[in-house]
């Protein structure tokens, strides 16, 4: 596999970050995943917008040019046989000395990778998924606001407990704050609906600021859909219409199973995608179109 290294292309065995690279030994640096449309990549401005915001707050001296990195992926994709891929743009802060620093990263590396979009079966976005209720809290951002940083551990003690409570395959994971506040998913943000108004978490609760999930919020917005975003418990989650999770792959994914933590489930909208994940869904890949 070819992987894009500094803004050319390398083998991927050829592709080495130092062992003093503090992405590695700190966990310094951040990433953004994306995918195409027709070979483009969508909404890449906002993609590397907090991309470049995140790198500023951590003293990474990274600015990404969006034409460049087009191009870059446009060269990255032809190297690899794609016409349509799952891409991942990761700036890692750069070699340092073995200690905390004080300055900046004068000399960060960036790396895209890509690989073929994940099949998804048009029955998930008609018939969706189960979203199980995780033990696991969401931990607090590192900054202000949660930047999407190779510190990953949260996520992946998530998702790792997922499989152990033998959610169904294809589930995903909800995490509270540790106040009992809803999040987000594993790997996604979180909507539900309810008497025609649709509720998401508030940024104010930790979560990630998701690309997608700010799209879908100016989607609803233009077609008159109130959303609200604010501080919601588990019970008025189980209490709502309609549920769904977006990320930038997979789009909007309905909720139509809910899991508590003792493993009890109950259906949302009758099994199947509601009314307004389907418009927004509907809405979403119409604004994908080249």
């Amino acid at each position: 596999m070819n992987v894009g290294w500094n803004g050319g292309i390398k083998r991927q065995e050829e592709a080495v970050i130092s062992v003093y690279d503090h992405g590695f030994l700190y966990g310094m640096g951040l990433f953004e995943t994306f995918r195409t449309y027709g070979g483009r990549p969508y909404l890449l401005e906002r993609h590397l917008t907090r991309l470049a915001e995140g790198c500023r707050s951590l003293g990474i001296r990274y600015e990404p040019d969006a034409g460049d990195v087009r191009s870059w992926l446009r060269e990255l994709m032809a190297a690899n046989g794609l016409d349509e891929a799952y891409v991942r743009l990761t700036v890692s802060a750069g070699e340092g000395v073995l200690g905390l620093p004080a300055g900046d990263y004068e000399a960060p590396n960036a790396l895209l990778l890509v690989k073929p979009l994940p099949s998804a079966s048009p029955e998930v976005y008609k018939y969706g998924r189960e979203l199980a209720l995780l033990a696991t809290p969401r931990n607090t951002p590192e900054v202000e606001v949660r930047l999407k940083s190779l510190h990953y551990m949260n996520n992946i003690v998530a998702k790792r407990e997922l499989t152990a409570i033998g959610a169904s395959p294809g589930a995903e994971g909800l995490m509270l704050t540790r106040e009992g506040r809803l999040a987000e998913g594993i790997a996604s943000n979180l909507f539900f609906a309810r008497e025609g108004r649709v509720h998401t978490p508030a940024i104010e609760t930790g979560i990630l600021p998701g690309v997608t999930r700010r799209r879908v919020i100016e989607l609803a917005a233009g077609e008159g859909i109130a959303v609200e975003e604010g501080l919601y418990g588990w019970d008025e989650l189980v209490s709502a219409d309609e549920a769904w999770v977006t990320n930038s792959v997979q789009e909007l994914v309905p909720v139509t199973t809910l899991r508590d933590r003792e493993g009890r489930t109950r259906a949302m909208g009758g099994g199947q995608a509601g009314p307004i994940a389907s418009r927004l869904l509907a809405l979403y890949r119409e604004d994908t179109k080249p």
